[in-house]
């Protein structure tokens, strides 16, 4: 991964271009810390942050073509030599054996109509000096982040928030739409967190120039028939993703695996090692004591450790396991980069924390590491999938997983929670969502409720999993790869009816008859567990220490947004913030507040 971003104005940049250039670039730091460029002509300004992966020597950016293009991209577009060979036989010339200029020499070939024949994750700018126009493009799955804000007479993009505040035109405020995007963990597509500041939608292409702004997309998760039996169907998805395996394990630098130990990070374990016919490096993430305090429940049935440890012996990997305990988690110089590197309080808790500190080792001796991210989403390995109770729901399913209790707004002002109205927010949110899904003539009511169900969860919470993912990893310039959100493996299993998905009545049915063969038994049958998160009631005890010094501190910007007599009963112990109702998020995020407030930002709610 990489950083870009850069200005367009008409009728010209300002004569403070440069020092512009460098805050923007300053903020992209730590997505490219292998090299920088600057471009700029009378009325755009591209930059670029690189992270070296392909064609370490080549490859620099922004990239400009003699017919007046100009490209400043990030991303990998894995089929990017078979790309190459067509544009050649095209009658393109090549300079680098990088996958930048395959995307330049694309949009040169086919205009921005290019996207549709990329197989990766991706996000760019071109700059077309010939038309004065330009065009951001985003991968089909948002994998990789843009951003953009419209200027008084421009616009200015980055690869992140931050990157696009550091233009003095765009002020750093939220209101109350920015923070249902914090709170809701169903964000609507396209919504940032800082009012006037959009993401480019998945899928979609920008297009700015004199005449305007406009959106269009080149892709959308569309209804097809289904025409394969039951066992041609698993031999497909095997074969689909074994080629979206051996395309993501290509790299000039060292890559490795995520293993958890549930079914599947280990597929990809199994699958990148049959690939390369050699041990790989794998990490695990665990939590000091997690075994002795574990207590099974609805969403965790077993920890992660002894399946990872079986896989590693299974298939002889290079391990590494990191071992965290309550301290590490709370650490205040952590907590603050984690909230920096995600631009807003992690809605998460350490499931953010933990990821970034695992990418930090991570990046020690690795710059690439593949994940299994996108695959309960697309197999069905969520609680709600199987679920009647959370499929007849007539809201986002995972909001309903927490019993109904609160789950970030418990400590917030009431006032302001009364004017958030997250109920009605995401139940008319979730009623969009429906009216997007495609349906097919004659589709069973199982088929078309399981469709709906596949779509809002590969739609409104595969984003968030994939901004931690981007963000956290990023902090520490490692590229996270996700050879589940392959579109061709995604667009598969998404038509497939719901009755193969699921024919031996499990999570996950046609991925683990796919996978069969690669895995030991007990991780094969391993029932679904998301990402882990501590047991140890220390954590919770270090979060109220933490709001009991918030409560010293009356100046503290943060209780513009909170319930002083609420924080101060939640800070008495556990009993008492059960009796509030309030979940551990809650107190997460209360305690975030004040560093995300004191970074610059101004509510406006």
């Amino acid at each position: 991964m990489c950083g870009i971003a850069g200005v367009v104005c008409f009728p010209g940049l300002g004569p403070d271009r440069a020092q512009t250039a460098r805050a923007m670039l300053d903020q992209l730091a730590l997505r490219g810390p292998d090299a920088e460029g600057t471009w700029a002509d009378e009325h755009a300004l591209l930059l670029f942050r690189r992270l070296s992966v392909i064609d370490l020597a080549g490859g620099g950016q922004p990239m400009v073509s003699p017919e007046g293009a100009v490209l400043a991209y990030t991303g990998e577009v894995f089929n990017f030599a078979a790309l190459r060979a067509e544009l050649r036989a095209l009658g393109h010339h090549f300079g680098t054996a990088s996958d930048s200029e395959v995307v330049l020499r694309a949009y040169l070939q086919w205009g921005e109509r290019c996207a549709e024949r990329f197989t990766g994750m991706f996000a760019f700018a071109v700059w077309d000096a010939r038309k004065h126009e330009l065009l951001l493009i985003r991968d089909r799955f948002g994998i990789y982040p843009l951003y953009y804000a419209r200027l008084e007479s421009g616009l200015v993009f980055g690869s992140e928030p931050k990157a696009v505040l550091a233009h003095p035109g765009v002020r750093a405020q939220v209101d109350l739409d920015g923070l249902r995007k914090l709170l809701s963990f169903a964000p609507v597509p396209g919504q940032g967190v800082f009012r006037g500041v959009f993401e480019v939608l998945p899928g979609s292409v920008v297009r700015f120039s004199e005449a305007g702004l406009t959106s269009s997309r080149y892709w959308w998760l569309a209804a097809a028939p289904h025409t394969d039996d039951l066992p041609t169907t698993i031999a497909s998805v095997r074969e689909l993703l074994e080629e979206s395996v051996r395309a993501q394990v290509v790299a000039d630098v060292p890559w490795c695996v995520q293993l958890s130990g549930g079914l599947d990070s280990s597929a990809l374990a199994a699958l990148a090692s049959r690939v390369v016919g050699a041990p790989i490096a794998t990490y695990s993430l665990d939590f000091a004591g997690h075994a002795e305090r574990f207590r099974a429940g609805e969403l965790y049935s077993s920890p992660d450790a002894p399946f990872a440890a079986e896989m590693v012996k299974w298939l002889g990997c290079e391990h590494t396991e990191l071992v965290l305990d309550s301290a590490q988690l709370l650490d205040d110089a952590t907590r603050r980069d984690v909230v920096r590197a995600l631009d807003m309080p992690s809605p998460g808790g350490e499931m953010y924390t933990s990821l970034y500190l695992l990418a930090a080792v991570i990046r020690q001796r690795h710059v690439v590491t593949l994940s299994g991210d996108a695959a309960d989403e697309i197999f069905g390995g969520f609680v709600w999938y199987q679920d009647e109770w959370y499929r007849n729901s007539q809201t986002f399913p995972w909001l309903l997983a927490s019993h109904r209790m609160e789950l970030l707004t418990g400590l917030l002002d009431r006032d302001l929670v009364n004017r958030l109205d997250l109920q009605t927010f995401s139940s008319d949110h979730y009623r969009s969502a429906l009216a997007e899904v495609e349906g097919l003539p004659g589709e069973s009511a199982l088929d078309r409720r399981m469709r709906e169900m596949t779509y809002v969860n590969l739609t409104r919470y595969l984003p968030v999993v994939l901004e931690r993912k981007d963000r956290m990893a990023m902090a520490s310039a490692l590229e996270g790869r996700v050879p589940y959100a392959d579109h061709r493996l995604v667009e598969y299993v998404y038509n497939t009816p719901w009755a193969m998905r699921s024919f031996d009545g499990r999570e996950k049915s046609l991925l683990r008859a796919a996978v069969k063969d690669l895995l030991p038994q007990s991780v094969l049958e391993r029932v679904k567990a998301p990402f882990p998160t501590t047991q140890d009631p220390a954590y919770a005890a270090g979060l109220r220490a933490k709001l009991e010094a918030l409560l010293a501190d009356s100046a503290s910007p943060a209780w513009q947004l909170l319930d002083r007599q609420r924080v101060a009963k939640a800070v008495l112990g556990p009993d008492a913030t059960a009796r509030l109702g309030v979940t551990r998020l809650s107190l997460d995020l209360a305690t975030q507040l004040h560093d995300w407030l004191t970074s610059g930002i101004r509510l406006v709610v």
